[in-house]
């Protein structure tokens, strides 16, 4: 019977040390799990089609933040209007560049950042603050250049939280949010239930920021997802004034919402002037 017992406190221990070891990895790992970044060399040169330019912004900490700026052909009588675009959490704007033609085609000059230690951007991502920060230093430059009700801030995947932080912050024209989670919180929960919340650095609190918009929202999901759950944009709806801006994309999966024509006639809709 004693042994019995002393094995079986002998598996708890071991256990209870391979959680804690797990727990302490996922932990001093984060950035890695969260983030997903590709690297681009100083010399690189971007191929794409139309007018664009590099821009780069320096932090205050002397970090070069890298950006693309595609430039519309056409020019509302109101002036020139920008996207600003905050990516999902892999790749560099090499890959994200490919979508500027969605909005430039509508009169919106397209920009797209890199987020520290992606493309040409410097640094790493140490913190969620520090995030945020950086997105704030190239939007507010931007916004020396655009008059605020100009400009569509546009967040995917990752961006999501990043770009309602802006709308809460600033007065920007329009949200438009594309495939957003609820909190990176409530993503923990769903793969990783059995880590507690606590050790997340990064929350990325989409629902605390669009409740504080300063900007219509309108949120964008497809109900096949297969990364972020539809459901996650469902439980922002209750912090939409206006439910109906949350818009279902039928049969739509993550990656490829920019193909899907209810997205795109909707705008049309909402970027074109009436």
């Amino acid at each position: 019977m004693h042994k019995i017992v002393k094995d079986l406190l002998v598996a708890l221990l071991v256990l209870g040390a391979i959680y804690l070891t797990v727990c302490l990895l996922l932990y001093w790992q984060q950035e890695k799990l969260v983030f997903a970044p590709a690297r681009l060399p100083e010399d690189y040169v971007f191929r794409f089609n139309g007018n664009f330019e590099e821009r780069f912004f320096s932090a205050p900490d002397g970090v070069k933040l890298h950006a693309l700026l595609f430039r519309a052909d056409t020019t509302y009588e109101s002036g020139r209007k920008l996207l600003f675009f905050l990516h999902g959490n892999a790749g560099a704007v090499n890959g994200w560049g490919d979508l500027a033609p969605y909005y430039t085609n509508l009169g919106y000059d397209f920009i797209v950042m890199d987020y520290r230690g992606y493309g040409k951007s410097g640094g790493e991502i140490r913190s969620e603050k520090q995030f945020y920060a950086d997105v704030q230093l190239v939007y507010r430059q931007m916004a020396q250049e655009y008059p605020e009700e100009h400009i569509a801030v546009t967040g995917f995947s990752i961006g999501t939280a990043a770009a309602a932080m802006l709308a809460a912050r600033h007065k920007p024209g329009i949200l438009l949010l594309l495939a957003p989670y609820y909190s990176l919180e409530d993503m923990l929960g769903r793969i990783y239930p059995f880590v507690p919340s606590f050790l997340l650095k990064y929350k990325f609190r989409t629902y605390a920021f669009i409740e504080k918009s300063n900007a219509p929202v309108y949120i964008f999901h497809g109900n096949r997802d297969e990364v972020i759950p539809y459901e996650s944009s469902v439980k922002l709806k209750k912090h939409l004034e206006l439910p109906a801006r949350h818009i279902t994309l039928e049969g739509q999966d993550h990656n490829s919402i920019h193909q899907n024509r209810q997205y795109r006639d909707s705008l049309q809709r909402l970027l074109l002037p009436n």
